[in-house]
């Protein structure tokens, strides 16, 4: 006798196989843009910074000039993404948003294969919108984390996309330094039009990458279409009642000052370790080695804290990462030895994913679904503020001391800071609370 199989399975499987297509989906976002954060954030812009769109310029001048390039684009970010947020979410345009960003970070990012020697302003300027359209599509990315996913497999969602990246942004800059390494091979004149060749590739990889989430993620919209002019005002009315009535939700407040204060060390290391290892004497080529220790090994670990997440509790797993970073970064400040810059970057490898991702997730869990946007805008306006801070506290304190070593040792102030008031931090107790004070 045949049998039936009910209409309610098949729907059942089908919301099933579309989850996971959406999930996926929205994680090869991550393999897409970290090509931006490995190949130019990390590797070859501060190395061809110093020796040439900086050429003869002071090393511990460059330095700050990198920070402070870092720093200026990060308040861009602080200045727009809670306002952008709350438009988007009234009016259903996370998606939108997101490319508009990406696509300005990906024109800059091959713009810059066009900067010529000695042109460090352009060079910054350059370099400044770039990050600004990297950082901007990550809040409305974030943002699109509660559509996708449920509470329960937020850890896991969220690990996977840095996973993705990581593994992404790995295996092309693998590529830019074999390109580097051996300019021949791939037909080029030399390292530096190889460098600039790299920047072409990454503008080529996160337009590419960036397809199965334009096509294959849904933004949840409500039933009442509005346009653009109307969702830009009600946005704003949003946000300014969201201002309003923040105040009162002060363990919210409580999480997202310890946030900002321990992300700024973790921004400030990926910015500035290749600029501070060539600083105190290392060779870049040893640096890049480094570098893609990081991303190979960070793939796997990042799983893994997802998993240990689940297993154990993600605030734990959140300190843990915070009291490997302040090992890090105070044998940074001393460290003499190549060997050593290699297991400092084997242990950012290990924590480096975890704690981003795990930081994206336990938040998800205070927020609610439908202010997503505007609220990852505030978790981004204090992750991207940290950054204004760090780098430029390294420049200022490097220039102050004339050692870069003190620079670097600065930022441990900020993980030992948010570690005590992440401690504080009770998750569900927060959640109650927001949802209490916006209804």
């Amino acid at each position: 006798m045949e049998q039936i199989v009910p209409d309610v399975d098949k729907n059942s499987y089908d919301d099933e196989m579309n989850d996971k297509r959406s999930i996926y989906s929205w994680a090869m976002y991550d393999w897409a843009n970290s090509a931006y954060a490995t190949t130019v954030m990390a590797g070859f812009f501060p190395l061809f910074f110093k020796s040439y769109f900086s050429a003869e310029a002071d090393v511990t001048m460059s330095t700050a000039q990198l920070g402070m390039a870092n720093a200026l684009s990060s308040l861009v970010i602080v200045l727009i993404a809670p306002l952008l947020g709350a438009i988007a979410d009234v009016g259903s345009l996370k998606k939108r948003f997101l490319f508009l960003f990406a696509y300005l970070g990906i024109l800059m990012s091959a713009s810059l294969a066009f900067v010529g020697k000695g042109e460090w302003e352009m060079a910054v300027f350059v370099y400044v919108l770039g990050n600004i359209g990297f950082m901007g599509s990550n809040t409305f990315y974030d943002g699109l984390l509660p559509s996708i996913a449920k509470e329960k497999t937020f850890d896991k969602v969220s690990g996977l996309g840095f996973a993705l990246g990581y593994l992404g942004g790995g295996i092309l800059f693998a590529l830019n330094v074999a390109m580097v390494q051996f300019p021949a091979f791939f037909s080029l004149a030399d390292a530096t039009e190889a460098v600039k060749v790299a920047f072409i590739t990454v503008a080529i990889w996160w337009a590419l990458f960036s397809l199965p989430l334009f096509f294959f993620v849904e933004e949840k919209r409500d039933e009442e279409s509005i346009g653009t002019i109307q969702s830009a005002l009600l946005g704003y009315r949003r946000l300014v009642g969201t201002l309003k009535k923040v105040r009162a939700m002060k363990g919210l407040l409580l999480f997202l000052v310890a946030y900002w204060l321990y992300i700024d060390g973790v921004d400030t290391i990926i910015r500035m370790a290749v600029d501070y290892g060539m600083a105190i004497g290392f060779d870049p080529n040893s640096l890049i080695i480094a570098l893609l220790l990081v991303q190979f090994i960070g793939f796997p670990a990042t799983l893994f804290f997802a998993w240990l997440a689940q297993r154990w509790e993600t605030k734990k797993a959140i300190l843990l990462a915070i009291a490997i970073y302040l090992f890090i970064t105070l044998w940074a400040s001393v460290m003499e030895e190549v060997s050593e810059f290699y297991l400092l970057a084997v242990l950012i490898a290990l924590v480096q994913g975890g704690i981003q991702s795990l930081s994206r997730s336990y938040y998800a869990r205070m927020i609610p679904a439908e202010y997503a946007a505007e609220f990852f805008g505030f978790y981004n306006v204090l992750g991207k503020f940290a950054a204004i801070l760090g780098p430029a506290l390294v420049g200022i304190v490097a220039v102050t001391t004339e050692s870069s070593r003190a620079g670097i040792a600065s930022v441990s102030v900020f993980f030992i800071i948010g570690a005590i008031l992440l401690m504080k931090v009770d998750a569900k107790k927060v959640a109650e609370e927001v949802r209490a004070t916006l209804s």
